[in-house]
């Protein structure tokens, strides 16, 4: 450990603790003191961080709302009202998609399938791109305001930064954007496929957005919206499980080591 606001290494450990519970240190070399937690985003949290990102990761992977949330965190003896469980998901909702998607750069398979899906945002209709790959594995995600070629355009060189490698095939449906926009920013070398049974498997990877959106009743904001869904995309695509296990001991077991990977990661960003 170095210390957070000279990096220096001549730290010593002090005996006293916080009051959650998390280690002291003193620099000798600025002379200041500090915590487990001092320079990371969870430093004036009231909370344990781990119960933060737990509250976060049930608003996302479950279909919870806000008070259900609360509710739960009651039940471990910490009391949050529905407001601060929002306040949480704006704060580290970004972080958590953030660190799942660093996990995926330069993965991605070279056929490439993607859709549209319709999502509400204030009362009007707003565009999800997706894109997966061959094996179903998510590549990128993009809530736009429009479905033009603009926004096509943009969702590619997503697409393109996350991957790390042009596409062999892309596969997409008859819309108009697509064609002039795949030319553009794949190159000509990747084979465009305008099939709607072809591009059937992204139609069914909607399914699970779909099942979390519709209890939410839509979105208050745009933001809030993308937020939410991308975060979602990426939480679902770290917990899917493609290559089924023998026993539901083996998926039990994968799954509890990726959320406490994903709690570790997040919580040392």
């Amino acid at each position: 450990m170095t210390c957070p606001h000279c990096e220096s290494t001549a730290i010593r450990r002090r005996k006293q603790q916080t009051a959650l519970g998390y280690r002291r240190f003193s620099c000798a070399g600025c002379q200041r003191r500090f915590n487990e937690r001092t320079g990371t985003r969870f430093n004036e949290l009231q909370f344990p961080t781990d119960i933060v990102l737990l509250a976060v990761l049930w608003r996302l992977r479950y279909k919870l709302g806000l008070r259900d949330v609360s509710e739960l965190l009651l039940q471990r003896g910490y009391t949050v009202s529905h407001e601060t469980i929002r306040t949480w998901e704006f704060r580290f909702a970004p972080l958590i998609s953030a660190a799942l998607r660093s996990r995926r750069r330069g993965r991605a398979g070279r056929s490439w399938y993607i859709d549209e899906t319709y999502v509400k945002v204030s009362g009007r209709w707003c565009y999800l791109y997706r894109a997966i790959d061959r094996d179903g594995e998510l590549l990128d995600s993009m809530l736009s305001e429009h479905r033009d070629r603009s926004a096509a355009r943009r969702f590619l060189r997503g697409l393109l930064e996350v991957s790390g490698r042009r596409p062999l095939r892309v596969t997409t449906d008859h819309h108009g954007s697509y064609p002039k926009a795949i030319r553009w920013i794949l190159g000509r070398r990747a084979i465009h496929r305008r099939d709607r049974y072809l591009n059937n498997r992204t139609e069914q990877s909607h399914r699970p957005l779909k099942q979390r959106y519709y209890p939410m009743l839509g979105f208050g904001s745009f933001e809030s919206a993308s937020r939410f869904c991308t975060a979602f995309d990426e939480v679902r695509n770290y917990f899917r499980i493609s290559k089924t296990p023998a026993s539901l001991a083996a998926r039990r077991e994968v799954f509890m080591s990726r959320w406490r990977q994903l709690i570790q990661d997040v919580s040392a960003a």
